[in-house]
C-alpha cells in the first residue's frame, strides 16, 4: 500500500531532509585526499546526535546480509555501488570516487539522501559518469508531478544512462519513505514492467537514487555481506533525493 502524506507530514519529512542535507554537505567539504570514510562516520554520527535525530541506517536488520547494518553512513568507494561499510583502513587517494548515503529519523519521519564525490583529480570519463547519474536524477524529479505515472519516473533514468553509454544497475531500487525507511512503491532505475505502475497523486514520496556503473550492470556482494561492487571492477555512479509529489509540482525534501 502506498501512503500519501498531509502537508504537516511534508513539513516534518522536510526537517529530516535538510538534516541529511547539511550532513552530506558537511561530510562533502571534508572528502579529500587522505582522509578516511571512518574520519566521514564519526563527523555524521556526531551531527546526527547533536540534532536529537536517530540513524536511519545503524540497527537496520537486512535479512540477506543476516544482520543489522553496524553504521550510520553507507561509504562506496570506486568499483563499491552501493552499502559499503566505514573504515579506518579505507583511506581516500586522489582519483578515487566515493558515494556517501546516509539517512535519519526525526520526529518519527524519514529522509534519505545520497552524493557522489571525486577525490583530488580523476578522469574525464569519471566526471562523465557523475555529471550523467547526477542529470538523470534531476530528469526523473521532474517527473515527480500528479498524473504521472511511477515508470515515467524510472524510464527517464534509464534513457538518459542508457543514452550516455553507462549501465543502469538492476539489484537495487529506490523506494516510498515516510514514518519507515522503506515504504511501497519500489523505484527501479528502469521500467520494470514485472511491477505495477502507479499514477503519482499528491503527497506520494519516493526516495529516488540512480545507481549507474561505467561498465556492465551485473553486481556482486563481498563477503562481508554488505558491499556491492560492479563484477567488472568499474567505477559506479550513486545519487539520491526524497522527493514528494505536491499540487505545485516535485519538492525536493532534501536540499533547500
Amino acid at each position: 500500500m502506498i501512503i500519501r502524506k498531509s502537508p504537516a507530514e511534508l513539513e516534518k519529512m522536510r526537517k529530516a531532509g535538510i538534516l541529511v542535507y547539511e550532513i552530506l554537505q558537511h561530510l562533502t567539504r571534508m572528502v579529500e585526499v587522505g582522509v578516511s570514510t571512518h574520519d566521514l562516520e564519526v563527523a555524521a554520527e556526531k551531527m546526527m546526535k547533536d540534532a536529537g535525530a536517530k540513524s536511519a541506517f545503524k540497527g537496520y536488520y537486512v535479512p540477506a546480509a543476516g544482520g543489522k547494518y553496524p553504521f550510520v553512513l553507507c561509504t562506496s568507494v570506486n568499483e563499491e555501488v552501493v552499502h559499503g561499510m566505514p573504515s579506518v583502513r579505507r583511506v581516500l587517494s586522489s582519483g578515487d570516487v566515493v558515494s556517501i548515503d546516509t539517512g535519519v529519523s526525526l520526529e518519527g519521519y524519514f529522509g534519505d539522501s545520497a552524493v557522489t564525490i571525486p577525490v583530488g583529480e580523476v578522469s574525464d570519463e569519471v566526471k562523465r559518469l557523475l555529471k550523467v547519474t547526477s542529470e538523470s536524477l534531476e530528469l526523473a524529479i521532474d517527473q515527480m508531478r500528479a498524473g504521472n505515472r511511477l515508470f515515467d519516473v524510472c524510464g527517464s533514468v534509464e534513457r538518459h544512462v542508457t543514452a550516455n553509454g553507462f549501465s543502469i544497475v538492476r539489484e537495487y531500487v529506490g523506494h516510498g519513505i515516510g514514518t519507515s525507511l522503506h515504504e511501497e512503491p519500489q523505484v527501479p532505475n528502469y521500467v520494470d514492467r514485472r511491477n505495477e505502475n502507479p499514477r503519482l497523486r499528491e503527497g506520494m514520496v519516493l526516495a529516488i537514487e540512480p545507481m549507474v556503473n561505467a561498465g556492465r550492470p551485473e553486481t556482486k556482494v563481498l563477503s562481508d555481506r554488505w558491499t556491492a561492487v560492479t563484477k567488472d571492477g568499474s567505477y559506479a555512479a550513486h545519487f539520491e533525493h526524497t522527493v514528494a509529489v505536491t499540487a505545485n509540482g516535485p519538492w525536493v525534501l532534501t536540499r533547500p
